[in-house]
């Protein structure tokens, strides 16, 4: 029977970050990333400091590799309507940030954006995605334009974008459970916290054994179960609200529809009642985390609504 292990987002924030610990990270990077990685530092920076606030257990953990490249782990339960962009502006802030005064455009550092999230984010049947930066040609079809010898040698890259961010997406939830390479069992990892006796990728065994939620003590594993529970409940409330919100928009707009009378009325009153019930769900959202004392700015990211709108309900 296996054990059952703590979250990776827990990890992040109690275990990995101590060196003897590096081996379980850099297990995974070199799973996903597809070269050997390894971590040379943890490091500290606005991007991942640890706040007070952790209602909604959003963990950074930012590495540099042998390379000096910087590597920045996300992950994100709750959902963000927006998070394309953040990615984007937390890349970008790491560049700038450890972009070093006086020194010129070529000592930008690399920057991999790793992003595990356990929300639907965009539309897609994959589970991993990857995106980077490559400059193709708009009159000359298969024309990718690359670096010359000069640029090669100087900035040691062998592709144009090698110098830009790139970017792994992770969307747990829609892992079938079915391991069928040595990074799906780092999938079936993240997804269920528990790993199968048969599982050979990297890191996997040395996170059986420093994981392992037993050998917590007494105080951490009671923090870590509350936590849990936690996180399971605000989920669960979030969800419960964004149904309610649906439904009721939903009727508002067939009752329109049918009050028209006319077929091309129901079925415009369908459409809007779809749009009435996300605007509904996003209000009762709104509700819900007014109730549990979450920050207005932080549910104006969740649902998209404005601070003002959101301050009108209070």
């Amino acid at each position: 029977m296996n054990r059952k292990l703590v979250s990776f987002d827990w990890a992040m924030k109690k275990i990995l970050r101590q060196k003897a610990n590096f081996v379980i990270l850099e297990g995974f990077l070199t799973e996903l990333l597809k070269f050997d990685v390894k971590i040379q530092e943890v490091l500290e920076s606005e991007a991942n400091q640890e706040t007070e606030d952790d209602k909604f257990n959003r963990v950074d953990l930012l590495a540099k590799n042998e390379k000096e490249e910087l590597i920045l782990i996300e992950v994100q339960h709750n959902s963000e309507i927006d998070y394309f962009h953040r990615m984007l502006y937390g890349s970008s802030k790491l560049i700038t940030e450890y972009m070093k005064k006086g020194k010129g455009y070529g000592r930008v550092k690399k920057v991999y954006s790793v992003n595990i999230v356990y929300f639907a984010l965009g539309q897609g049947e994959d589970y991993i995605y990857y995106g980077k930066t490559e400059f193709k040609g708009l009159h000359e079809k298969d024309d990718l334009l690359e670096p010359s010898n000069r640029q090669q040698e100087d900035f040691k890259i062998e592709n144009v974008s090698d110098i830009y961010p790139e970017y792994y997406l992770l969307r747990v939830n829609q892992f079938n459970d079915i391991a069928k390479n040595t990074l799906d069992e780092w999938i079936y990892f993240l997804k269920n916290e528990e790993i199968e006796s048969n599982f050979k990728a990297k890191g996997l065994n040395e996170a059986k054994e420093t994981l392992d939620m037993l050998k917590l003590d007494d105080k951490e594993r009671s923090i870590y179960k509350r936590r849990e529970e936690n996180k399971l409940y605000k989920e669960s409330l979030l969800y419960t609200a964004e149904q309610k919100g649906l439904k009721k928009g939903i009727k508002k707009g067939i009752r329109k529809g049918r009050e028209e009378g006319k077929k091309e009325g129901k079925i415009e009153g369908k459409i809007e009642g779809k749009k009435e019930g996300k605007i509904e769900g996003k209000i009762e959202i709104a509700k819900v985390s007014l109730q549990q004392n979450i920050e207005i700015e932080t549910i104006s990211l969740i649902t998209g609504l404005s601070v003002e709108e959101i301050k009108r309900l209070l």
